[in-house]
């Protein structure tokens, strides 16, 4: 029979989840709130395109920095490199804290009145964390909970709840979050999946139920764009990850006042929303359910602009995840290599360079390819966002061997090892 105590605790643990699932959906309602306004007033003044981006982005800049330290950028770093290293609750508040959860509640917000390309994924996997923490200490939860459960339980809910993924989020906190699964047996395992799936799909002659027939990919020439859209999702998200390392470590040595960093990435921001029309303003949420439904054209340089002003968002230092903003841009790629090369139907290429653009940037395929079924509800071609996702990891490590998020984990470590030796 459970102690009170323990009961206390169940309850804390649920009661926490729940409401991480009622603050990332209000996250999401004000986001797509703050990029329509941000849209609609840029098309009304034409000084807005330029005058706000800078002084908006430095501004969210200074308050992050001045006020709510460690909610900077995705916060997924900050939350590997506290459950990856051994501290005390007082050291933990400098990465997971509910001070840092309420800045990442509005200052992304801020980031969206500014016109910047703000993605929500990074932040919801923070503020998960931050408030299941906090609620495991008004509770006084035990100490091997605090340290490791908590943080990466309230980090899948998160994410989870960010984009109605449930399994996605399972698979997140095992892949990226606590890295458990040893990776050569993981690859091995979903390899003999895929090539068994692969062998019942030529037998069988595709007989599944439920059947979608849009997404239907007869063997032939269709399967062709597994390769094609793995090759090139993954080289593009591979050299986005390459960039966003070094530019990282490229200002962290310079010592810029982030202030002024913030504010010339603004300038840049501001350039690429005019020349793209305002496409690539806000998450990317919009336009990659545009894309996915046809109701919305983009060119053919939309996935590059929208590569640009994340990259902008992410070194501007603003509380801001890449997450949402690569879907879009794997839409994009799918949509021009559907475009240039149309071996496959349209939907099919735009799902297949999403899985293999995520994938590709974050080196972690299991997680790529369930969150795009999950979130597109494309169980018929799973075979092939499976393939896809794998391609697309290989061919990203060749760029960089290093996972995205793995690196810039680094940037928090010296911290904590200050704290523990001053």
């Amino acid at each position: 029979m459970p102690t009170l105590s323990a009961v206390t605790q169940r309850l804390t643990f649920w009661l926490g989840a729940i409401i991480v699932g009622f603050v990332i959906v209000a996250m999401t309602l004000l986001s797509e709130w703050a990029a329509q306004t941000y849209r609609l007033l840029s098309i009304q003044y034409n000084w807005f395109n330029f005058a706000i981006p800078p002084i908006g982005l430095g501004l969210t800049a200074w308050i992050t920095f001045r006020f709510f330290p460690g909610s900077e950028r995705s916060g997924i770093p900050q939350v590997k490199t506290a459950l990856e290293t051994s501290f005390t609750l007082k050291e933990s508040a400098r990465l997971v804290s509910f001070n840092i959860a309420v800045g990442k509640l509005f200052l992304p917000i801020m980031g969206l009145l500014s016109g910047a390309s703000v993605g929500f994924g990074g932040p919801a996997v923070h503020v998960g964390a931050s408030i299941m923490l906090s609620a495991g200490k008004i509770v006084k939860f035990p100490p091997h909970y605090m340290e490791k459960g908590l943080i990466l339980a309230g980090s899948a809910a998160g994410f989870a709840a960010m984009f109605n993924a449930p399994l996605a989020g399972i698979i997140f906190a095992i892949e990226e979050m606590s890295r458990t699964l040893e990776e050569k047996i993981s690859s091995l395992v979903l390899t003999a999946i895929i090539l068994s799936g692969v062998t019942a799909y030529a037998l069988l002659n595709n007989h599944i139920y439920f059947v979608d027939e849009s997404l239907l990919m007869p063997l032939g020439q269709n399967w062709l764009a597994v390769p094609l859209c793995g090759l090139i999702g993954g080289t593009l998200g591979g050299l986005f990850s390459k960039v966003t390392i070094m530019g990282n470590q490229f200002f962290n040595l310079r010592k810029i006042p982030i202030v002024a960093i913030a504010v010339f990435c603004g300038g840049i921001i501001a350039i690429v929303n005019f020349y793209s029309n305002g496409a690539t303003i806000g998450t990317g949420y919009q336009q990659t359910k545009a894309i996915l439904q046809g109701t919305q054209t983009m060119g053919p340089a939309f996935p590059f602009y929208k590569m640009i002003t994340t990259w902008a968002t992410f070194f501007s230092g603003i509380p801001s995840g890449i997450f949402v903003p690569s879907l879009a841009i794997g839409a994009g790629i799918g949509v021009d290599l559907a475009m240039w090369i149309p071996i496959a139907p349209v939907s099919v290429m735009i799902l297949l360079s999403m899985t293999a653009y995520f994938s590709g940037m974050l080196q972690s395929p299991l997680t790529s390819f369930v969150i795009v079924m999950e979130m597109t509800n494309s169980h018929e071609i799973l075979i092939a966002l499976m393939a896809t996702a794998f391609i697309a990891a290989w061919t990203s490590k060749i760029i960089h061997p290093e996972p995205l998020y793995l690196a810039l984990c680094e940037a928090y470590k010296p911290a904590l090892k200050i704290i523990k030796t001053g």
